[in-house]
């Protein structure tokens, strides 16, 4: 039997305390798990919750795991503001600015404000980045109000220098320091000013050791960049799909283009992500073996992920183009039928196709996870893609990849929907408009006449 999330997090939390010699009633214990449960088992979380919280605190030291544990308790983006039970902790340091988050005037004497101001290397009055550090600088905040009273000065500060290194995918500074050096500075400052510290063997001892503990978190909190298996990174990141488009959490209602729009955005992200700014390092850890391997599996599973991504996007557009000729964008259940139903196996369109051919030059790999499925269930979509893989055995890799061009066209306006459709393979186009008829049945006669008229 396996105990509640959140009588793990006081387990975990007590036990930290308890190896750094703090002491904390279990009362207060319980108010800190109690404060990062509610706010992990958000409804719109389906990635960032207490299983990715729990799964960063294991095997991990006990400054690690309070960081672990604070890491991701506020994120803004998905919660709709600050979590419940820290807002009162949150309200007064910021103020929302259009889509902007202003810091306010930090007093000077707030010592614990201060200290997360200078670890995270930001200042009062400013706008903070929605990708560079806003949600985890929040979390420190909350970590730091509430870890403060119990916690020695230099485990407070290897604590919150943690959680500043979760931040994600960052650029090197102006100056060319990586984000691992620049925090180990602003690290080092802190131990001289709060902590007394002279340089020496003594500082230089305390910053590496906060700085291993930074550095293993950091890499294990994008650890899936390294999964062996792309399939399983694929998974995690239909997660991340899920969690950061809202539309796509009410199923069987969101349309062709919602879907269309969160599977572009996600491709675009990780198009766009360079391999060597997924991990972090520092001295030698890890070492520049284990660099080289990490970041060059994650080139791989960003190139197969985009590939999947891409070959989706297409299918999906096809889909969508089908809806605005016959008379606009619907629901995707729609034109593909639901995910499931309590009345029983739901229709789909993948009843009223073929296999498909074995088109030269596939990727069996690509092949194998459309047509078995992710590794990962998904409350808010099918794990399998058997239209896409109907489509992709019919175009090949080529085939797609033009596809996918003149879809791009179709959405930019350059085309219209039915000159998009022109350009595919008729009898591959026929065999989805046919079996689009049979599920989507107030769209039934159109579908059959647009069939009739790209002949």
């Amino acid at each position: 039997m396996t105990i509640a999330n959140i009588n793990r997090f006081i387990q975990l939390l007590q036990a930290s305390f308890d190896a750094l010699q703090a002491r904390v009633s279990i009362a207060q214990v319980e108010h800190m798990a109690v404060l990062i449960h509610s706010a992990m088992e958000s409804p719109r979380r389906h990635y960032h919750s207490s299983g990715h919280a729990l799964y960063m605190c294991e095997g991990m030291s006990p400054r690690q795991v309070l960081a672990a544990s604070f890491h991701d308790l506020v994120y803004i983006q998905l919660d709709d503001g600050f979590p419940a039970r820290a807002a009162d902790l949150l309200h007064p340091l910021a103020r929302r600015l259009g889509d902007d988050m202003l810091l306010r005037d930090i007093a000077a004497d707030d010592r614990t404000l201060q200290l997360c101001l200078e670890l995270f290397g930001f200042h009062s009055g400013q706008a903070l980045p929605l990708f560079g550090g806003m949600n985890e600088f929040f979390s420190a905040v909350v970590a730091a109000r509430l870890l403060q009273p119990h916690l020695a000065e230099p485990d407070l500060i290897a604590v919150l220098a943690c959680i500043e290194a979760t931040v994600p995918f960052r650029a090197p500074e102006a100056d060319g320091r990586d984000c691992s050096q620049a925090l180990a500075e602003r690290v080092r400052q802190q131990a001289r000013k709060r902590l007394g510290m002279s340089d020496g063997a003594a500082l230089d001892s305390y910053v590496g050791a906060v700085m291993s503990d930074a550095i293993r978190m950091a890499n294990r909190d994008v650890g899936g960049f390294a999964e062996p298996d792309p399939a399983r990174f694929v998974s995690a990141t239909w997660l991340l799909i899920e969690e950061s488009n809202a539309p796509l959490a009410s199923v069987g209602v969101y349309t062709l283009q919602d879907y269309r729009e969160a599977l572009s955005r996600m491709q675009a992200f990780l198009d766009s992500l360079q391999p060597g700014r997924v991990f972090s390092r520092y001295g030698e850890q890890p070492s520049p073996q284990e660099f080289l391997r990490l970041t060059a599996a994650a080139a791989t599973n960003i190139d197969f992920t985009c590939a999947f991504l891409r070959l989706k996007i297409t299918s999906i557009s096809i889909i969508e183009a089908l809806a605005r000729a016959t008379g606009g964008n619907g629901p995707v259940s729609m034109f593909l039928g639901d995910i499931r139903s309590p009345q029983g196996v739901p229709e789909r369109i993948e009843d009223y196709l073929p296999q498909g051919p074995d088109t030269p030059g596939l990727d069996t790999q690509i092949l194998l996870l459309l047509e078995k499925g992710r590794p990962q269930d998904s409350k808010n979509d099918l794990t399998v893609s058997p239209l896409t893989a109907y489509m992709y055995r019919c175009l090949g890799p080529a085939g797609s990849a033009v596809a996918l061009l003149n879809s791009g066209r179709m959405v930019a306006g350059e085309i219209g929907p039915v000159e998009f459709l022109a350009t595919l393979a008729p009898e591959m186009l026929d065999r989805i408009i046919d079996a689009c008829a049979r599920i989507a049945i107030s769209r039934t006669e159109r579908l059959l006449l647009l069939k009739t008229q790209l002949r």
